[in-house]
């Protein structure tokens, strides 16, 4: 074995600079249509063009919100040969392109339904949509983002770049035309030209930026509900896991931790020493995640999780005080918010009330550098309580009791002249909860400069990467929804978000009630199979409903819970690598089938099965009949599976590709448990006998590894005399754990 080390260049990451202006008078100020003339076309690149309606329309185009790269390039569409045609229709934009049959189509983001978007039509409204389907209009995030695969394996990309509501409809694979309906002034269309979806997604990563390394804890398995209060309960699910070796890494905390649903408070009640609670998790090895809606109680009356008058008077002293106190924090920021004017206005210039959990609320206004600032600048008494994670919920934004779900379009942002001034909500809608969890990451920087934030957002818009992980929102617990957890995956990682996962088990309703293989059981174990595996891991559920947590459904689903989630730890050396490959390159963690032969028509719609990287192929059992093999690449495939997996038959089927290597650990109860000192290679020869692959390492959290502090180490065995050779190369000065071994096991 050879074993070089060499130091190498930190890695760069692309971060999006926001710059201010200054605030405009108070008023919608939406400037009038144009009427279109001839189509201009720039080359931003090999491959790469932007078209628009016309001169006119390029000089008065929006700043993206998407791209890090300037939308001015040379004159022409170089090498370019999808051509946009642009028209407008009762003053909505619309955009056509003519694709060719056998045009396979994907993308557009977060869609209920298959992966494969052929046929279809997606609106692009951030929205509150729970217990959606497949016929829902609009989920909570919104990628103007299309990938196709033409026939012959060559691919391309669509950004439609504005941020207005947006209907696109993609045709048949039969050929036609990609449409989309904007609400919005003219906008910029960016067509992407490859050889390979690969190519064309990594491209999309050019121009949107790439995803930060995130902290290496929260590829660990998270554990969540709607809510977990008191603390007591909070220290029974943490004693559960460890008690029953199962492994978990992160605890979250939905809205009842909060005084009255107060932002940036505690409920006395609940919780009475949430640093020393963090703290002692932390000595059992968990993180722990809190929620922080946009919504600002606006009124001094009671919330809907206040005490009762009759039980507040009847407190103890003590108790009361403390409840005055976590107030008190939250009027200072209230009245700060007012006091700098940090909140939407409506159209006649009041601020904006809408109702949320709290009662009515106040809503920062994001689009201002000023008002991320100060957002940003809550969050060092906060995250000085060990909180080590962030979640934004509720950020499309949702309001309740309007039957837009939603604040009125016409509602005002100051918006920084950066970001395109003064506008509407309807403007400005989609990218409310993405400029959120810009300003919510940099406090959480700002307050803990040494570690790398997470934040988990609902709501997201193309690029929105950049600043936190989504998860596919509020699903429920039926087999339609344990299916779409794939699909849903699958397309907004191809859309630029490679962290991405569903609420396993269902966030809505306690799943089927009958017998084998129709009961919650089965149902959730084949959840936690393959869910443990996709990127973002966390089994979460809603009030009221029955426990989820993964003892919760008797002995035998527990097992298949623990070999599942087990399984996610043995893979972590592999997991975070393909991070690290993430936060360099814009490729999906998980990755759809046809990305093994883009060639292959047949595996362009197959989503009961995925990639983890490019060698690791899982077979997903998402439906209770088993009626149905999905469809395999071509070449050879062999099986994996670790001690004691054999006979479960709800954990889904591992299959190594021939040439490829995958790094593994031992199982740890949560990462970083112990030191690696052992990695087991998993090998699978190709036909000519040799295999290759990659681990990275660094410290897992904190930012030395853009100073070289990481170890990147490449294997490759190949297969001589009989025997299977090992060769192992490093780069990095990140130092490996003293006595570190490698083991290869050779898989036939």
């Amino acid at each position: 074995m050879r074993i070089n080390v060499t130091a190498s260049a930190a890695c760069l990451a692309v971060a999006m600079v926001w710059a201010s202006g200054s605030a405009a008078a108070l008023a919608p100020v939406e400037a009038p249509s144009q009427a279109l003339s001839s189509p201009i076309a720039e080359s931003l690149g090999e491959g790469i063009a932007v078209f628009h309606a016309s001169a006119e329309a390029r000089d008065r185009a929006l700043p993206s919100f998407s791209m890090v790269v300037p939308r001015r390039g040379q004159a022409g569409a170089g090498d370019v040969g999808l051509s946009p045609k642009f028209a407008e229709a009762g003053g909505k934009q619309v955009v056509t392109i003519r694709v060719p049959a056998g045009t396979s189509l994907y993308g557009t983001g977060e869609v209920a339904g298959p992966l494969l978007r052929n046929g279809s039509k997606v609106t692009l409204w951030n929205h509150d949509a729970y217990g959606y389907d497949d016929k829902t209009p609009h989920l909570y995030q919104s990628h103007p983002w299309v990938l196709g695969v033409r026939a012959d394996g060559t691919s391309f990309g669509v950004i439609f770049d504005s941020t207005y509501r947006q209907v696109i409809e993609l045709p048949g694979t039969g050929g036609g035309d990609i449409r989309t309906t904007v609400d919005g002034r003219a906008f910029p269309v960016i067509v992407i030209e490859r050889k390979t979806p690969q190519e064309v997604v990594k491209a999309l990563a050019d121009l949107t930026g790439k995803m930060p390394l995130p902290p290496k804890w929260s590829l660990g398995y998270h554990q969540c509900r709607y809510s977990y209060f008191p603390e007591s309960q909070v220290r029974e699910i943490a004693s559960g896991f460890r008690s029953r070796r199962i492994p978990c890494d992160v605890i979250w905390f939905d809205i009842d931790y909060m005084e009255g649903f107060r932002v940036f408070t505690f409920n006395p009640g609940h919780f009475p020493d949430p640093a020393k609670l963090n703290a002692d998790l932390k000595a059992q090895g968990f993180h722990n995640v809190w929620m922080i809606n946009p919504g600002i109680k606006s009124r001094e009356v009671a919330s809907p999780n206040d005490p009762p008058k009759e039980t507040y008077e009847a407190e103890p002293a003590a108790l009361k005080a403390s409840r005055e106190a976590q107030r008190n924090v939250f009027r200072a920021i209230r009245d700060a918010g007012l006091k700098g004017d940090h909140y939407v206005k409506r159209a006649d210039g009041t601020v904006y009330e809408g109702e949320v959990w709290p009662g009515q609320c106040y809503f920062p206004d994001y689009l201002r550098a000023e008002t991320r600032e100060w957002w940003a600048g809550l969050y060092a008494p906060f995250m000085a309580k060990g909180v080590t994670g962030v979640w934004n919920d509720m950020n499309e934004p949702a309001i309740f009791n309007v039957q837009s779900k939603t604040m009125p379009e016409d509602n005002v942002h100051r918006a920084d002249e950066a970001l395109g001034g003064q506008g509407t909500h309807a403007r400005y809608h989609n990218v409310y909860g993405m400029m959120m969890i810009k300003a919510t990451r940099e406090g959480i920087l700002a307050a803990n400069p040494e570690k790398r934030p997470f934040v988990l957002s609902r709501a997201n818009f193309l690029g929105g990467h950049r600043y936190g992980a989504t998860w596919t929102g509020d699903n429920t617990a039926d087999w339609r929804h344990v299916e779409w957890s794939v699909s849903m995956v699958l397309n907004i990682g191809l859309s630029g978000q490679p962290n991405i996962g569903p609420d396993i088990g269902g966030f809505a309703g306690n799943g089927p009630d009958g017998e084998p293989p129709m009961d919650r059981g089965t149902q959730f174990a084949r959840w936690m199979g393959f869910g443990a595996l996709l990127p973002f891991a966390r089994g979460h559920t809603g009030k009221d409903n029955i426990q989820k947590e993964p003892w919760s459904f008797g002995e035998q689903v527990e097992a298949t819970c623990r070999r599942a989630i087990e399984r996610r730890y043995r893979l972590m050396p592999y997991f975070y690598t393909l991070f690290e490959e993430a936060s360099r390159t814009g490729m999906p963690v998980a990755r759809p089938l046809f990305f093994a032969d883009p060639t292959d028509v047949a595996l362009r719609s197959e989503d009961d099965a995925f990639l983890l990287g490019e060698g690791l192929l899982v077979v997903a059992e998402m439906a209770p009949d088993r009626s149905r093999e999905p469809v395999m690449p071509k070449g050879t495939w062999r099986k994996v599976s670790f001690e004691g997996e054999a006979a479960d038959p709800n954990l889904p089927d591992l299959y190594l590709r021939g040439g490829s290597i995958v790094p593994t650990g031992p199982v740890m109860q949560f990462v970083d448990e112990m030191p690696l000192t052992e990695v087991t290679l998993l090998v699978s020869l190709d036909e000519n006998g040799e295999a290759r692959g990659e681990l990275y390492e660094d410290a897992g959290d904190g930012f030395g590894y853009q100073k070289g502090e990481f170890l990147r180490s490449r294997f490759h065995a190949k297969s001589e005399g009989g025997e299977v050779k090992l060769t192992v190369t490093s780069e990095g000065s990140w130092k490996a754990p003293q006595g570190r071994q490698y083991r290869a096991v050779v898989l036939k």
